[in-house]
């Protein structure tokens, strides 16, 4: 059975975190710590995820990492606190890519971060979710002519306002 626990982490700290218990892992033999995989997942802010075969090593190496707070407890009865365990199932939405447009809508107007329009500023005429494309008009064009992008050069400055229009 698979077994991923938490490591409380100081903020923006993730990533150094991760790269230390690699080096300290790393010219150890893996029976020795048990430690699978370790995933920094942007979205989580403050922990790394750490899959082991048990917790005690994790707890061991990340005592000597600076930034690394312990391993996620809970509760168990009024004066116990033990490891909490996360299943498989709790993480497996880290695992899987997003599409780049996920979360922009035809009508929303966005700004192109990469590419020879970087800067300009447009209107999403279309969503291309299986291609991960976006039809696009720019604002500033004389003529307004639908030019497609990729969805990870646009950032997102507001949304599609549904309603009376």
């Amino acid at each position: 059975m698979v077994k991923v626990y938490a490591v409380k982490t100081t903020a923006k700290q993730e990533q150094a975190v991760a790269n230390l218990v690699e080096s300290a892992i790393r010219d150890k033999d893996k029976s020795e710590h048990g430690i699978k995989a370790i995933l920094v997942p942007e979205e989580l802010k403050g922990y790394v995820l750490v899959e082991a075969s048990f917790p005690e090593p994790v707890e061991q190496i990340i005592q000597s990492i600076p930034h690394a707070g312990g391993l996620v407890k809970v509760k168990k009865d009024k004066d116990e606190y033990v490891i909490r365990e996360t299943k498989l199932e709790e993480v497996e939405h880290f695992l899987t890519p997003r599409p780049s447009v996920t979360g922009i809508e035809e009508g929303s107007i966005i700004e192109i971060v990469s590419g020879p329009f970087k800067g300009e500023k447009a209107r999403v005429k279309k969503v291309d979710e299986t291609h991960e494309e976006l039809t696009i008009e720019l604002f500033e064009a004389m003529v307004p002519i639908p030019i497609t992008i990729r969805g990870d050069s646009v950032r997102v400055l507001s949304k599609e306002e549904k309603g009376g229009e």
